[in-house]
Order: structure tokens, then C-alpha cells, then sequence
């Protein structure tokens, strides 16, 4: 045809291009499944069918293994000697503030607080005017808030001493007993799946709980990675979602975040710090080796990240003053903030 520079396909060509496709032209050299006759069909017999690890890993039995080699759990008597550092105020922190928007408790709403330390949650909400049991194991901690809620005038919030491990029946807390379930930086627990169900059996409406995303709040994740072990950190808020997920229970995250600011006398009371660190986080998680080497690159982290703290000798926030010393950045811990409905 004139004007078309196409030009005529070969007899053999054109031949290939009229005849039916068979199996070896299909894309990727794939063959038409005919039978144990045709090629190849006794290695699609035999494939083993896939097993996706994520929806027929037992997570909690995971979580409890984790635990098992993890730094031994903190005693009441740990958090009893703690409790003086821990300010009280009426005035809520970002983070317990930010966490209060996300929980979303409606007006004249009943709260559990399990863990609640010295009332970071409970004070507020009860002076919001929210009926709430703060349960704790440490009476310290208690005592502490009880000195906050008198100081506020509040009388709404209930302190119970409880542990996670203990028959909360027996302690009166029964199922939906309160509107919402809180549980705000307290979770450590060697059973996640019972602490996640007990929580969801105790609340009406909601339940609301933070995690570390990274293997503990006394964990710098920033400098653990740069000495070489991000291997050693555990996403902890991921056990509990996908221990929920196989409860059917589809929760609500978010992320909140957190600044430390941690000073120090000395480089190596520094040092000595952040050995303790790695070996809390990583110490039954990676080999010796991989430890030792993290020290190795410990002091010349230090030299170019301890600076002079302009600070110094000004309250910390924890009943004491800072040091001379400071971290070039702060360490910022991120909580994830998961939450579902009844």
C-alpha cells in the first residue's frame, strides 16, 4: 500500500503470527496445565502450598519467649524507691495530654487506669470531672498521687493497689465494670494476649494503651542503631496488634512522641551508662561479638555526642538537678498509641 513502509512479515512469519498460541509462547515460558501428561505438571503437583508466617505465628507465645530472656520485670519495691523522681502535677504533660485527645472519653465516662503511676492520667481526668479506679503494684506510686489528688481537691479517682498478674476478680474488678480501659505506658507483662483481653473484658466502650515501638522506654533507639545493633530492638506495639488482629479486634494507632533529655557527670559514668543500656536491650539477643563491638564504637560515639550541658545544675524533672554532661541530641521515644471499640 502506498505511503506504509511496513514491511511484508517472512512466509514463516506470518504463518507464526495465524496460529493459536500454545504453551510456549505464553508469557514468562508458562505451560497450559493439560494433565500429568504435559511438561512440568508433576512439579506443580508436587509444590508444597505456601504458609504465611504472619497470620500462623502464635504471637503471644512469642512475646512470652521474649520476655523470658529480656532483663528480669521490675518489683513494687523497684518502683516504691522510684516514686519520689516522679513529678506530680494537675498540669497534664504533652504526652498525657495527647494521649487524653486520642482516648476520646466522653463527658461522665467511668475509667480503669491500670498502671498509673503517679496519676499522669488519672488527676487529669479526674479533675475533668471522670470517675476512674487507678490501679497500681507500687503503693509508692500510689501514695504519690493520692498527695496529688488531695492537693487538687479531687475525689473522684479511686487508687487500688493490683498487678497485672493478680485475680483482679477478687479485687472486685469485674467485667464491664467502667466506660474505658486505659493502660498508658505500663504494659509489661509476660502474657500480652490475657493483660490485651483482660483490659477489653473490663471496658464497656473502649480500651486505650500505649507501647514502645522500639524494645523498651530505656532504650535509645537512635544509638543503638549507630553502635551497630539495630538487630537488637523489638518492635514491642507490633505483638500487640497482631495478637488483637487474631482476636478479631481491628484497633486505632497513632503515634506519640516524647523527648529525654539524659545528662551525666562524666564521660564515663556516660559510658557506663550506655553499656548498661546495650546490655539490657540486646544482651540475650545478640552475640557476644556483636556486643563487643558496640563497645568498641562506644567512645568515639561519645567524643562527637557529649557536649557541655548550658543546664547544668537546674531541676531535671525527676527530684534532681542536671548534670554537666548532655547528649548532643535528646533521645526522643515514640509511644504507639493503639486503641479499639467494643
Amino acid at each position: 500500500m502506498a505511503g506504509n513502509n511496513t514491511p511484508e512479515p517472512s512466509a514463516p512469519a506470518a504463518q507464526a503470527a495465524r496460529r493459536p498460541l500454545d504453551g510456549a509462547d505464553m508469557p514468562g515460558g508458562f505451560t497450559e496445565t493439560c494433565g500429568s501428561s504435559c511438561t512440568g505438571a508433576e512439579s506443580i503437583i508436587d509444590a508444597q502450598p505456601f504458609i504465611p508466617k504472619l497470620t500462623t505465628t502464635d504471637w503471644n507465645a512469642e512475646w512470652m519467649a521474649l520476655q523470658q530472656v529480656r532483663r528480669k520485670a521490675d518489683d513494687p519495691s523497684y518502683w516504691d524507691s522510684r516514686s519520689h523522681t516522679f513529678p506530680t502535677s494537675t498540669e497534664p504533660s504533652a504526652y498525657a495530654r495527647r494521649f487524653i485527645e486520642l482516648a476520646d472519653i466522653q463527658p461522665r465516662e467511668t475509667v480503669f487506669d491500670m498502671g498509673c503511676g503517679t496519676g499522669a492520667l488519672a488527676v487529669p481526668l479526674g479533675l475533668a470531672g471522670h470517675k476512674v479506679v487507678a490501679a497500681d503494684f507500687s503503693r509508692g506510686m500510689l501514695d504519690r498521687m493520692s498527695e496529688a489528688l488531695e492537693q487538687a481537691d479531687v475525689h473522684t479517682v479511686f487508687p487500688m493497689q493490683l498487678s497485672w498478674e493478680e485475680d483482679w476478680a477478687a479485687k472486685g474488678v469485674r467485667p464491664g465494670m467502667v466506660d474505658v480501659c486505659t493502660a498508658s505506658r505500663s504494659i509489661a507483662t509476660a502474657n500480652l494476649r490475657d493483660s490485651l483481653l483482660r483490659l477489653t473484658d473490663i471496658a464497656r466502650r473502649r480500651v486505650c494503651i500505649t507501647l514502645t515501638t522500639g524494645s523498651s522506654p530505656r532504650t535509645d533507639e537512635r544509638i543503638m542503631a549507630e553502635l551497630g545493633l539495630k538487630d537488637a530492638l523489638c518492635p514491642d506495639y507490633l505483638y500487640a496488634i497482631n495478637i488483637l488482629a487474631a482476636e478479631g479486634i481491628l484497633p486505632q494507632v497513632d503515634f506519640i512522641c516524647s523527648e529525654r533529655n539524659d545528662t551525666y557527670d562524666t564521660p564515663d559514668q556516660a559510658a557506663d551508662s550506655l553499656r548498661r543500656m546495650i546490655d539490657g536491650a540486646a544482651g540475650a539477643i545478640v552475640g557476644e561479638k556483636q556486643r563487643q563491638a558496640a563497645y568498641a564504637r562506644l567512645h568515639a560515639w561519645l567524643n562527637d555526642n557529649l557536649v557541655p550541658n548550658e543546664r547544668a545544675g537546674s531541676p531535671d524533672g525527676h527530684g534532681g538537678v542536671q548534670k554537666a554532661l548532655r547528649l548532643r541530641n535528646p533521645r526522643v521515644i515514640t509511644w504507639a498509641f493503639i486503641a479499639w471499640d467494643k
